[in-house]
């Protein structure tokens, strides 16, 4: 990509070797696609061209010019106040777990229609599943609690045919559960995914808005930053925020134990990785892994598990994977 002096953002720094976003945005490119990305073009101190990162709008429209640019997902859109995903960090997200598949797969990645991914808080955005099926081919279900996210992300479908035929969605209805209720008796997936809400109360998610508008140079500004910069409350915020919901996802999935290869999920606080691992460590996992991501300043990390035995993971291989695709 180009390094010219009005190609500028923040340097990203980490991210997957197969990530499709390294080094700096081209925006010249991303406005011949998305012509709707340049009026959100602004100009930094140093005279070199941005986005204004702090402007929901802006950064929706960047991640549909991304979207459309790299991956060739069309007339992607969020409602007003949702969550707006960070494409490349979601993107290193799939590319992880992939890394994780293949180590199951003597090193191969395996790919294609064969595979079937669960992704829990799908949100209006679908991100997970559009990555994941232009990268690898793989098939969703997405899940949500909220019926408007699940409209949104079926105009999103309705748009990308091409796409649509791999992907299902599904709603939660009881919003206090995670897979009870969601997944069928007879139904296999090959890995979970989700990206938690990290608040355990509006306080605490207005509180990272402040931090994350200061860190933007924007706390002098006299502007007021929306809720971490988009969200609705059950994006960002839950009974025990981050730890507790994952709690209540593991206690959930030793109920599904043969139903799921690997289970994954992004901790986004490492002072919660402890307790998590002393939970799994009560279950009868045989496996647990946590994998590092980083993106320029911002490290999380991916906790994956699996309740199968070395003897389980090779019958599951062979009858699901035997006949995929492998890079």
């Amino acid at each position: 990509m180009s390094t010219r002096p009005n190609q500028r953002r923040p340097q990203k720094t980490g991210l997957h070797p197969r990530n499709r976003h390294q080094g700096h945005y081209d925006l010249d490119a991303l406005v011949r696609t998305c012509p709707a990305l340049k009026p959100h073009i602004i100009r930094a101190a140093d005279g070199s061209s941005t986005v204004d990162f702090a402007d929901t709008r802006a950064v929706t429209v960047l991640n549909s010019a991304l979207l459309l640019h790299q991956y060739g997902v069309r007339d992607w859109t969020i409602p007003d106040g949702y969550l707006c995903p960070p494409v490349p960090g979601r993107a290193d997200y799939i590319h992880a777990l992939a890394d994780l598949l293949g180590e199951s797969h003597d090193g191969n990645i395996p790919t294609g229609e064969r595979l079937m991914g669960l992704d829990i808080g799908t949100g209006a955005n679908l991100i997970y599943p559009l990555l994941g099926r232009v990268e690898y081919r793989w098939r969703f279900v997405g899940a949500d609690i909220d019926p408007q996210a699940l409209d949104n992300a079926a105009h999103i479908l309705a748009a990308n045919p091409g796409l649509a035929a791999g992907i299902q969605l599904r709603r939660q209805t009881v919003p206090s559960r995670i897979f009870t209720g969601l997944v069928g008796a007879d139904e296999q997936f090959d890995f979970t995914l989700c990206n938690p809400p990290f608040h355990g109360s509006q306080a605490e998610a207005s509180a990272g808005s402040q931090r994350k508008w200061r860190n933007l140079g924007k706390d002098r500004s006299g502007r007021q930053p929306a809720l971490n910069f988009g969200g609705q409350a059950n994006e960002l915020m839950c009974d025990g925020g981050e730890a507790g919901f994952l709690a209540r996802m593991i206690d959930e999935s030793a109920a599904l134990a043969g139903q799921v290869f690997w289970f994954t999920s992004l901790v986004s606080k490492a002072a919660n990785l402890p307790a998590l691992q002393q939970q799994l460590a009560a279950l009868p996992t045989t496996n647990v892994r946590v994998i590092p991501m980083a993106q320029g300043q911002k490290h999380s990390r991916l906790l994956a598990w699996t309740f199968l035995d070395k003897k389980q993971r090779r019958a599951w291989r062979k009858a699901r994977w035997a006949e995929s695709t492998v890079i």
